[in-house]
């Protein structure tokens, strides 16, 4: 059975840092790994083979170190484990090979680099958000996806707290953190050993996005003038409303040849599930309103149908939607919080005070599970408790 260690060659200059190396034993043959960590002999504690506590970055490089040691150990398990004979040199052969030092940061450059290819602008841009995030954690260090343990997890989830961030935009990162790690794991780059076990990468609710039907009501009133970005907001809005919460994503790309004989038909962009939506008068007279001989576009949101451009187009038309609807938003009662989600949370939420089963209402929004749904339907407003509340205990005190 092979052993490895961890040493610190002291440097033949007073005063420099040494180097250090991994010495690997097998079979009474001895040979060593030289690597580019450099340490004073003071911030090395020979006996337990770890880094110093007080080392700055001690953190990074007691992970590398232990993603290397993890990695040699994998071989010499994946050596043992083929019933050949095999030498030292087979051992730091395999451990050289450019597939097992795959940095995590590469991995993610090639996986953003696919999505584009793919068109998924969307979770591109959330994997390069991620990348750059992560590499700011890691302080300049590449480290092998073998270093990504339970521990370096743990610290990246600490470095997002001190930042101040909520914990869903934290489990927002560590969801696709642990995405692109499971690719990995599935590409055979590095072994799967759970890293993200012990941090959070559920979703906490929020407060309920819907409005009430009055409230759409109100907004569909309003006197706005026409050709304004605001009135433009306001369609765009109510258009939502009227297709069954439809997405502004797909709002935002959907063609004039997506309408036939009286029914809108399209693909989910999150989803690529199909949808056909029957134009009723209220969708009608919206459609007609920003009909342009000009445009392949049903609204003057896009103008490119070059994908990429189209995409950069979209970043700013959301950003710009959602900045008149919070201006919409002031004229509308107080407490109303109008942004791009509410017109589908709101749908959702009149279907079923309407009765109309979940099931329908899955299916009319395109969600691709029930459970989704419920979701959507379970966030009651705590006005809506507090309410019934209220009359329990008006009930009780009569």
């Amino acid at each position: 059975m092979a052993t490895i260690k961890v040493k610190l060659r002291p440097s033949s200059v007073v005063g420099r840092a040494g180097t250090i190396y991994y010495q690997v034993t097998h079979r009474g043959a001895t040979q060593q790994i030289t690597t580019n960590i450099r340490l004073q002999p003071d911030e090395w504690n020979a006996i337990g083979e770890q880094v110093v506590i007080s080392v700055a970055d001690k953190s990074i490089i007691q992970n590398r170190i232990d993603s290397d040691i993890a990695l040699l150990k994998r071989i010499v398990k994946d050596l043992d484990g083929s019933g050949v004979t095999y030498s030292v040199g087979d051992i730091i052969k395999r451990y050289k090979s450019p597939e097992c030092h795959v940095s995590a940061l590469d991995f993610m450059k090639n996986q953003i680099r696919l999505m584009r290819n793919a068109n998924r602008l969307g979770t591109a841009q959330n994997y390069e958000k991620t990348m750059k995030n992560f590499a700011e954690f890691l302080g300049g260090v590449n480290l092998p996806f073998s270093a990504m343990t339970e521990q370096l997890i743990a610290d990246y989830n600490a470095f997002l707290v001190q930042r101040g961030m909520v914990r869903n935009s934290i489990s927002f990162y560590m969801r696709i953190m642990r995405a692109i790690y499971n690719k990995a794991v599935r590409q055979k780059l590095v072994e799967q050993s759970h890293p993200f076990t012990e941090v959070y990468t559920g979703i906490d609710r929020t407060r309920k996005r819907a409005v009430s039907e009055s409230v759409i009501s109100q907004l569909y009133k309003l006197k706005l003038a026409e050709g304004t970005p605001l009135a433009l907001a306001r369609d765009i809005f109510i258009f939502s409303y009227c297709t069954r919460g439809m997405a502004f994503v797909d709002i935002a790309y959907l063609k004039k040849e997506n309408i036939q004989n009286g029914v809108i038909c399209y693909a989910r962009r999150k989803t690529g599930q199909l949808l056909s939506v029957r134009i009723e008068p209220s969708i009608q007279r919206i459609i007609d309103r920003y009909s342009s001989a000009l445009s392949p576009y049903v609204f003057p949101i896009l103008t490119s149908t070059d994908k990429k451009e189209a995409y950069e187009e979209y970043q700013v038309a959301i950003n710009n939607h959602n900045r008149q609807l919070r201006r919409l938003s002031k004229m509308l009662p107080a407490g109303c919080k109008l942004t791009s989600y509410t017109s589908r949370h709101s749908w959702a939420t009149a279907a079923r005070n309407h009765n109309v089963p979940i099931s329908v209402i899955s299916a009319g929004m395109g969600h691709t599970s029930e459970q989704t749904t419920q979701i959507y339907l379970t966030m009651l407003e705590n006005s809506v408790i507090d309410d019934a509340n209220q009359g329990l205990i008006m009930s009780l005190l009569e």
